[in-house]
């Protein structure tokens, strides 16, 4: 099988390539751009091992102005992780590389695809299209983002649709819940309480900390997404990945003091706008569909990312 990974040097992007890669009936092409929060020298380090593969290519280039006809040749299943991520940064001017690099790139690139004999084209959504919604959410919900980048990650949902529908582009949308682990996103909160406990510095916490999240651990999500490779029937459909369990803030900020052996020493700043208070997903449909089935306890996971920072500031 030979994949596309567009965002492949990024957190999920580079765990997923390698994943795919324990197949060896698969090739994959990666392909990143090289933008957003994460420094190239994280990025690199997210792609040491898989550089080194010898059926792996990856190639730096933009969605939005490279060969797409060039790119996609052979290409069986294309999984679409590429995009500007953040709730913080996408307000106000900063509002433009959002709607470049999560609308416009979608579109081009399903406007590419239309018409070739792709198997499956893999949408990366998110859990803030839901909002701000109590309980567990069903793939079904009524959807109202809070934020203009969770409008944009909705937006690319819909051009998914319109283009299976008026042109059967395999669609599958996956919408992922603040997902964790090493190679996080340096100003995702867990990558940066991390780092600044470590260091010894205040923790910035937006809000309270009574707010919670439905975390789900790297390796888990891409279990879940790398069995759509061989799993029929699931074309048009969308499935939560979300994680094995819940916590608040400050229960997280718990285990990663216990975790380290130092005390957090805590900068409270008002609560972010476009940041639901609570999210949690119904997993039932991806757990039906692709036997996903997440084991990673938070407790575990956390030290995991905590093992992954502390190598990476002190290399």
């Amino acid at each position: 099988m030979k994949i596309l990974v567009t965002g492949a040097a990024g957190f999920i992007g580079s765990h997923l390539c390698e994943k795919l890669l324990a197949d060896p009936q698969n090739t994959v092409v990666g392909v990143d751009t090289f933008i957003g929060p994460t420094p190239n020298s994280l990025k690199q380090v997210n792609l040491d091992r898989l550089v080194k593969h010898p059926r792996f290519t990856m190639l730096n280039e933009d969605l939005l102005t490279t060969d797409l006809e060039h790119l996609l040749q052979g290409i069986q299943i294309i999984y679409h992780l590429a995009g500007m991520p953040g709730v913080r940064s996408s307000w106000g001017k900063d509002f433009d590389p959002y709607v470049t690099n999560n609308i416009l790139v979608t579109q081009r690139l399903l406007e590419a695809v239309k018409g070739k004999p792709l198997q499956k084209f893999i949408y990366a959504s998110t859990s803030s299209v839901y909002g701000e919604k109590n309980g567990k959410v069903l793939e079904e919900t009524i959807l109202t983002p809070l934020s203009p980048y969770g409008i944009t990650k909705l937006t690319g949902e819909y051009l998914c649709r319109v283009y299976h529908k008026s042109f059967d582009v395999p669609v599958i949308i996956v919408r992922f819940f603040t997902v964790y682990g090493p190679r996080q996103r340096p100003d995702m909160a867990f990558h940066r309480f991390i780092k600044q406990i470590l260091e010894d510095k205040p923790i910035t916490l937006f809000g309270d900390g009574t707010q919670s999240r439905d975390f789900t651990y790297v390796n888990d999500c891409v279990d879940g997404i790398s069995a759509i490779v061989h799993t029929n029937h699931l074309v048009g459909k969308t499935m939560n990945i979300g994680g094995k369990e819940r916590a608040s803030v400050n229960e997280t900020l718990s285990l990663i003091e216990q975790l380290t052996g130092k005390k957090a020493k805590i900068t409270f700043l008002p609560q972010l706008k476009g940041e639901p208070k609570h999210t949690w997903a119904d997993i039932s449909k991806a757990q039906a569909l692709l036997g996903y089935d997440p084991k990673m306890p938070l407790k575990e996971g956390l030290a995991e990312e905590i093992a992954y920072i502390q190598s990476v500031y002190q290399s």
